[in-house]
């Protein structure tokens, strides 16, 4: 038996918006959509690298507001990639934790908190 990495869900209230934070910004690809009906809400998957997301647009799937911690091996230029692109309702800086991290936090259009980090020996 192998317990495998989890798979996160964070929930989402527009398909447009959640895509354009996910894909447009912060640079994840959609692996995947599913709908039950034409009109009914969205449950997608988003990735990048190792990074595996779910969005759902489904009442009671999860709570918004919700945070994850982020392993990326270069915050600074992960941090440099994102003041590159016009995205007007972010501008993400990196802050020195006590514990030995460098946190960027990124707070979706929903209120799930992304804080990517990297170790502080890495990127000093």
């Amino acid at each position: 038996m192998k317990i495998q990495s989890p798979i996160p869900v964070f929930r989402s209230f527009d398909e447009q918006t959640a895509k354009t934070f996910y894909v447009a910004f912060l640079g994840f690809k959609v692996d995947w959509e599913h709908r039950f009906e034409a009109d009914f809400p969205l449950y997608m998957q988003v990735s990048r690298d190792d990074l595996i997301l779910h969005l759902s647009e489904h009442h009671g799937d999860t709570t918004p507001g919700s945070s994850l911690r982020v392993e990326v091996s270069d915050i600074d230029a992960y941090r440099e990639e994102l003041a590159g692109k016009v995205y007007k309702y972010a501008n993400p800086d990196i802050e020195n934790q006590p514990w030995g991290t460098r946190d960027m936090m990124v707070t979706d259009p929903f209120g799930n908190k992304l804080i990517f980090y990297s170790d502080l020996e890495q990127n000093t």
